[in-house]
């Protein structure tokens, strides 16, 4: 099924989401497939669907720094960095704090959170809450920009939420602290220079 990103399709996308269902949906990098995080079934298939090794664990994007705090522990730089990038494209690797999502996603002690800036894919988190946010392909392969491509490529989806062809330099830079030093995990749309630039 597709639909647009306005009020009615975004209200079907989180109905679909909320029953167990997977979405493809744009965010401000690149097109994004994903599902309620605390779904075991729901995650395993989104593995199946992008042929992704188990043990690679899967990003959670959040509304807000506020509902992210539900889940994970933010230290003073932590703080400080989301305040100044979120929304936007940098992934913050964090210590986990709940022990559901441990279960579901197959996490030890850390994950990986963002909130993007995209207004489609906000409006579905602010139904949502958390939504698992991986890019939208087979691992290994290119992410999509593009509905259409992306639309043929992927399959096995429940709800495809089109946003139109995104404008982006590339995939969210992902960060972690460690011992009070920002470590750049994967170098994206942000620069090392930009994030280490507090």
């Amino acid at each position: 099924m597709k639909v647009n990103c306005d009020e009615e399709g975004i209200e079907k996308a989180s109905q679909i989401i909320n029953q167990g269902g997977i979405a493809v949906f744009p965010t401000d990098t690149v097109y994004g497939i994903g599902c309620n995080p605390y779904n075991k079934n729901s995650v395993r298939k989104i593995y199946e669907i992008k042929s992704r090794n188990i043990l690679n664990p899967f990003p959670v994007l959040v509304y807000s720094k506020d509902i992210a705090k539900r889940i994970a522990f933010f230290d003073k730089i932590a703080e400080k960095i989301v305040e100044r990038f979120w929304p936007g494209p940098l992934t913050i690797i964090l210590k986990l704090t709940d022990e559901n999502l441990k279960k579901s996603l197959n996490l030890t002690d850390k994950i990986a959170v963002r909130v993007p800036n995209h207004k489609c894919t906000l409006e579905l988190l602010k139904k949502c809450n958390f939504l698992v946010g991986t890019s939208a392909n087979i691992s290994g392969h290119s992410s999509f920009t593009n509905p259409d491509e992306c639309f043929k490529n992927i399959q096995k989806y429940d709800v495809f939420v089109d946003g139109g062809i995104i404008s982006s330099k590339a995939e969210s830079t992902i960060i972690e602290i460690e011992n009070e030093e920002i470590k750049i995990i994967r170098e994206g749309s942000l620069s090392h220079e930009e994030v280490l630039r507090l």
